[in-house]
């Protein structure tokens, strides 16, 4: 029996998606480095708190830290974790890069990049796996500027100068059993070796997949309904514990095995998903999102933007009625984004964490949203689950790391 204790450090690490996955895989946490305060304090209630993923260095306040400021103070201690780093994991805010928002060549988080390469060049753990947008595979202003190289590039060549054995992929979680089209820039990366090779993680990764989702009682390819049919608000409601003024969904029966897996180790007396309330919409906007659902056929896994609005009565700049029989869409930090496929009504933050692949014992914190010039400063709770990682996916990376280290 293979009783190696496996060590990761989470950069950039958000609520805590691929600490969580990595977790579940049987890795130990050294510590993760997430700026956000509100991150933070959901990665801290799940993965500090409850489950002591983390054994923390006394020399780290345990509080959320900029990796610039990491990288200025404690210089000498990251580089005193040299050979007792297994994996560094994380990628960068992706919204610099992102095809989905303005994608900004002078965003200020784009440069992080050349942090997180700092970081490496410091510890140097044996295995990387890096995460981004696929944006981030784009050179900024290709037309005007022919010599423009990506940031994908930029770090393979940095990591490679480093000593490391890099392989790029680009995957679609929707492929490893995620109810959803995500499409990630994933890199990993090893210490040049004889005996292992970057270029063996996909391989074992889709060789693997069935037996993962046999294990867990899983479907391959579940559906959005799969996914969140048992959380109607149809079911009932009840004011949301949380949050003054609003109104949350009861549970209804697990119909689905992708049901019965993400709420195992929920007491069966917790009636009220944590996350679970709903937005609380004009009777306009009610009357509107009726309309949709009423010819869905016509709308159904579309989106609805520019002049097409008109005819619908939609206010905002575009809206996608879900399509329960598919994989969703990329769930994004905004929450107006989509339509529930039977419900006039937007997406919980529960429904977007379910298809997510967060289990339900896993609890948000902070705001549910923000506005204004806090978009700046705060990541609410939309925000926390559509930048993460899914949990499902990195759970199946991490068996991956772990069999190329075994």
């Amino acid at each position: 029996m293979n009783n190696r204790k496996y060590t990761v450090i989470d950069l950039f690490a958000g609520c805590g998606g691929l600490s969580l996955g990595l977790y579940q895989a049987g890795w130990s946490g050294v510590f993760a480095v997430e700026k956000n305060m509100c991150a933070f304090e959901t990665l801290k209630h799940n993965l500090i708190d409850k489950k002591h993923h983390f054994s923390w260095p006394k020399w780290l306040p345990q509080e959320p830290t900029d990796i610039i400021e990491l990288l200025k103070n404690h210089k000498d201690e990251l580089k005193s974790l040299r050979g007792k780093i297994d994996l560094v994991a994380g990628g960068p805010p992706c919204q610099g890069f992102s095809m989905a928002g303005k994608r900004m060549e002078d965003d200020e988080r784009n440069q992080l990049v050349f942090s997180y390469i700092s970081f490496i060049r410091l510890v140097r753990p044996k295995l990387l796996l890096f995460e981004n947008v696929k944006g981030f595979t784009y050179s900024f202003n290709k037309s005007k500027n022919p010599d423009a190289i990506p940031y994908s590039k930029i770090v393979l060549e940095q990591l490679v100068k480093l000593g490391y054995d890099v392989t790029p992929y680009i995957i679609n979680f929707a492929e490893f059993g995620v109810p959803q089209r995500r499409k990630r820039f994933i890199l990993v990366g090893v210490r040049k070796s004889k005996k292992i090779h970057s270029n063996e993680f996909m391989g074992r990764l889709k060789e693997q997949f069935p037996m993962f989702v046999e294990q867990y009682g899983l479907t391959q390819t579940p559906t959005l309904s799969d996914a969140i049919s048992d959380l109607l608000r149809s079911n009932g409601t009840e004011p949301t514990p949380d949050r003054r003024g609003f109104q949350s969904g009861l549970y209804g029966k697990p119909t689905t095995p992708y049901q019965l897996f993400i709420r195992k180790a929920i007491p069966e007396s917790q009636d009220i998903p944590n996350s679970h309330s709903f937005a609380r919409h004009t009777l306009e906007k009610i009357s509107c999102f009726e309309k949709l659902l009423i010819e869905k056929e016509l709308v159904v896994g579309k989106r609805i933007d520019g002049a097409e609005r008109k005819k619908w009565g939609i206010r905002q700049r575009g809206i996608t009625v879900l399509d329960p029989n598919a994989v969703s869409p990329t769930i994004t930090g905004a929450p107006d984004d989509y339509l529930h496929y039977s419900e006039p009504r937007i997406m919980t933050v529960r429904e977007c964490a379910r298809i997510q692949t967060f289990p339900d014992w896993f609890e948000f914190k902070s705001k549910y949203t923000t506005g204004g010039e806090m978009r700046k400063k705060e990541v609410p709770r939309y925000s926390q689950v559509g930048n993460a990682i899914p949990p499902l996916f990195a759970q199946q990376a991490g068996l991956v790391l772990k069999s190329l280290l075994s």
